[in-house]
């Protein structure tokens, strides 16, 4: 995959979310901040419900280095897609901070969660999420379009990542007339288009066989190993979890172990 130039850092711009866009106060003065991507602190959740409190997430605390793969594995209830929903800026916490590239992201108003979680992370979703009524590419280029890039620029971008992807010749289809391997590269190429910080990916095999799973895992080992994307993926697939650089367990809320694979 020819994606080293397209993976390279944009200085201009919305890109880095600094300077007049987030004051230094919401910044982190961590000698770890240039090789850290995530630091999550004391981040807790917790839901009032008619049978009474519910703690979905107790006091986690991690941090996940540029470039690393990391794995999220734990049973159904266990708090994996609650904590992905609060890295993602999804949902705020009860309490407790995320830090990407040093924003507490939590410190912002509405509107600036909104546009630092479109510069900042790429998602992919077990569904694949895409909007079948239009194109492939139209739908690779939505988060540049939400970001301000030029019409230009997006769809250069959007089509050599494709190309990168080998779906380059899938452009102009709809999403539903593609497989779901084909489906789950395009929803890659959406994370990527504008260069996040972080991707995140909510089960991105489990709607797939065993053997387009496979590839689509390679896929995203790629571009943590060679490219140095910052990967967090909820699993419950345990070869897959074992197959990353770190794991980390999480049962009722709380991280049971972390442990480098």
């Amino acid at each position: 995959m020819r994606l080293v130039g397209l993976l390279n850092r944009d200085k201009s711009g919305m890109r880095h979310i600094s300077g007049t866009m987030v004051s230094e106060s919401v910044r982190t003065e961590s000698k770890e901040s240039s090789t850290t991507a995530l630091t999550v602190s004391n981040l807790s959740k917790i839901y009032d419900s008619t049978a009474g409190r519910v703690i979905a997430l107790d006091k986690i605390n991690f941090s996940v280095k540029k470039g690393e793969f990391v794995s999220i594995v734990g049973p159904s209830g266990s708090g994996k897609s609650t904590l992905l929903n609060m890295i993602g800026a999804l949902d705020r916490p009860t309490m407790g901070n995320v830090y990407i590239n040093g924003i507490d992201i939590f410190s912002l108003d509405d509107s600036m969660i909104a546009t630092m979680r479109n510069n900042l992370i790429g998602f992919i979703f077990q569904s694949f999420n895409l909007i079948n009524r239009t194109t492939v590419l139209k739908n690779v280029k939505l988060p540049g379009t939400i970001s301000g890039m030029s019409t230009g620029k997006s769809h250069e971008r959007a089509m050599k990542i494709l190309e990168a992807l080998g779906i380059g010749d899938k452009a102009n289809q709809k999403p539903v007339n593609l497989s779901g391997g084909q489906q789950q590269r395009v929803a890659i190429a959406r994370a990527l288009v504008n260069n996040p910080t972080i991707v995140l990916a909510d089960e991105p095999t489990g709607n797939l066989d065993t053997k387009t799973g496979e590839d689509v895992f390679d896929m995203l080992k790629t571009l943590s190993h060679k490219y140095r994307r910052t990967i967090i993926m909820v699993t419950h697939n345990p070869e897959l979890a074992e197959s990353t650089d770190r794991s980390i367990s999480i049962r009722d809320g709380r991280i049971e172990k972390d442990v480098t694979n």
